[in-house]
């Protein structure tokens, strides 16, 4: 079996007691075999390009500026080309809009957007979007800036947000909230979202799926959510598996297995 952990911050777990070694160990020993690490700043895209260059062969990247990390450093629009051109990044972002932590830069937080859309069309990369209490201006900007694909990542709107995306080509992708006691009406939307367009992640080191919410989390879990949507869309799992990477595969253009 083979699992892909679609989104995860490897950059950002804590290696007090481990090391990247030992994190990957962990997944593969629970089928999961490879993963793409996700940027948040230009400056950190370059530290973990060149920290993890010794495991691209299981490792793909992203590369771009998280919206709430406009204000960390200049958006070098320039250097973020240059820096997507490279055979290694597959997808930009993760990028989108977050309202529900900054409202004092809404205009920054869609011009860099807008950006990480133009240029994913121009490379032919699909975009990584989050969206927070933004899911309007979201859907708006993949509809008017002619978005060339991309995945909704760690997915908690609805099920008519998620038939709009649908509608427009894009993927959705679930992590451990989809496992929550109070995640319902996201369970709904699994239910709803047809195979070929299901990715799963963890989005780690954050929103550890039950049982270890509140933990630290690491790709290995993907498992866990892997097995619940399993369950929840009444497959075998190495069903799921096997579709959810290939539709990564698909999207990102990754070659695997």
């Amino acid at each position: 079996m083979f699992l892909v952990d679609s989104h995860c911050h490897l950059d950002s777990l804590d290696y007090k007691d481990k090391t990247i070694d030992d994190v990957l160990l962990e997944a593969q020993k629970r089928d999961v075999k490879h993963y793409l690490s996700v940027a948040t700043t230009l400056s950190g895209y370059q530290s973990m390009r060149k920290w993890l260059s010794p495991h691209f062969d299981k490792i793909s990247l992203s590369c771009g500026v998280h919206p709430l990390n406009l204000a960390d450093e200049e958006f070098d629009i320039a250097l973020f080309k240059s820096l997507a051109a490279d055979e290694h990044v597959v997808a930009l972002g993760e990028t989108g809009l977050d309202y529900y932590y900054q409202q004092d830069n809404v205009k920054q937080q869609q011009q860099a957007f807008a950006e990480h859309i133009h240029l994913g069309r121009a490379l032919k990369k699909p975009i990584i979007v989050h969206t927070r209490q933004a899911k309007e201006d979201t859907l708006a900007m993949i509809k008017a800036e002619n978005a060339y694909s991309g995945v909704l990542h760690c997915f908690t709107e609805d099920i008519d947000t998620a038939r709009q995306l649908l509608d427009l080509g894009f993927y959705i992708s679930f992590s451990g909230i989809v496992t929550f006691k109070n995640a319902e009406a996201l369970r709904d939307v699994a239910r709803f979202v047809p195979a070929e367009r299901l990715l799963i992640e963890t989005d780690s080191p954050y929103l550890a799926p039950i049982p270890f919410r509140g933990k630290e989390n690491h790709p290995a879990n993907v498992r866990q959510v892997a097995e619940y949507l399993a369950v929840l869309k009444q497959v075998p799992l190495e069903v799921l598996a096997e579709k959810t990477t290939e539709n990564f595969c698909h999207l990102f253009g990754v070659r695997l297995c």
